[in-house]
């Protein structure tokens, strides 16, 4: 019998790999618009982010975050992936 085998990604934060369905996905479309992502299927590269505390402050604060996606992030965004986590922790 075959194992199924959990797709994993890695944080863009703190670069460690967790299970893709315990993270949160953010897409950036062709044109370079970034949005959370609840379904985990919009269309463009997606960047996770994974639930550690540290990792959703330095998401929220600093730039590491408009580094890992090459763009800005809009305050919008940033707003709604702060209600995301909360919402999740």
């Amino acid at each position: 019998m075959a194992q199924k085998r959990i797709p994993l990604r890695m944080c863009a934060i703190c670069r460690e790999r967790h299970p893709k369905r315990e993270m949160i996905r953010l897409a950036k479309s062709a044109d370079g618009e970034v949005s959370v992502d609840d379904t985990g299927r919009k269309p463009g590269r997606g960047l996770y982010i994974c639930h550690e505390e540290a990792c959703m402050e330095k998401a929220l604060k600093g730039a590491r975050l408009e580094q890992a996606a090459g763009v800005k992030i809009d305050p919008e965004v940033r707003e709604a992936l702060k209600e995301r986590a909360a919402h999740e922790s």
